[in-house]
């Protein structure tokens, strides 16, 4: 036997050796992914409302206040009322019986009265909405703001009128005012990009691997 002819073996020995690498190397199973330095899924968080936010409740809170000391002043005083109303239908149509003047005095005291009641509960409705980030809710706020004002002036020409009434429509031109204000605050920027964002979104740190103790 030649030296070439124990060489050829050698080299084939080899030759398949490098090939069961290659395979080995091919079939290698993939690395594990890291168990630490990962960020954290987004959790949703509860974070308090900016300062204007918070303003603009408080400012709608007292003016809520201010509605329901005003409606329950004005429910006081109706039988200290009624007959001034009725002096003002009666100089409209002085021709009528008492009993229609009467009648006609309590259709007028109610046709104000249950506005100002619809008026603060839909304004709560509001802020409960508002507190959720509705969109849209601000246009409904303006809507009622303005039709506030609609019945503030029908009230102080048709009930809210003597000397009896004077604190009622103090109270009823607060209340509107602070309306105002609360609907101003809300529209500052900061306050419109909290409603924009609709959620509360924290970004988790790196997560680390639990301990033996934590399992």
């Amino acid at each position: 036997m030649t030296t070439s002819d124990t060489k050829e073996p050698l080299r084939l020995e080899a030759g398949a050796a490098q090939v069961d690498d290659a395979q080995t190397a091919e079939v290698r199973a993939p690395d594990r992914p890291p168990l630490t330095g990962k960020e954290a899924a987004p959790v949703l968080v509860k974070l308090p409302p900016p300062f204007f936010v918070r303003l603009s409740q408080i400012a709608w809170l007292m003016s809520l206040i201010a509605g329901g000391v005003a409606i329950i002043y004005l429910f006081v005083i109706r039988q200290a009322q009624l007959p001034e109303i009725e002096d003002l239908v009666k100089a409209v149509d002085g021709s009528r019986a008492d009993a229609t003047y009467t009648t006609a005095a309590d259709i007028v005291f109610w046709s104000v009265f249950t506005p100002l009641v619809a008026i603060v509960l839909a304004q709560i409705a509001m802020q409960v909405s508002f507190a959720s980030r509705r969109a849209n809710v601000r246009w409904w706020q303006f809507g009622s703001v303005l039709f506030q004002a609609g019945v503030f002036l029908i009230a102080r020409e048709l009930v809210v009128f003597g000397e009896r009434a004077l604190p009622l429509e103090r109270i009823l031109l607060v209340q509107l005012g602070l309306a105002v204000l609360g609907l101003l605050i809300s529209l500052l920027p900061q306050a419109l990009r909290w409603t924009a964002r609709q959620h509360d979104v924290r970004r988790g740190g790196p997560v680390t691997p639990a301990s033996d103790g934590q399992l």
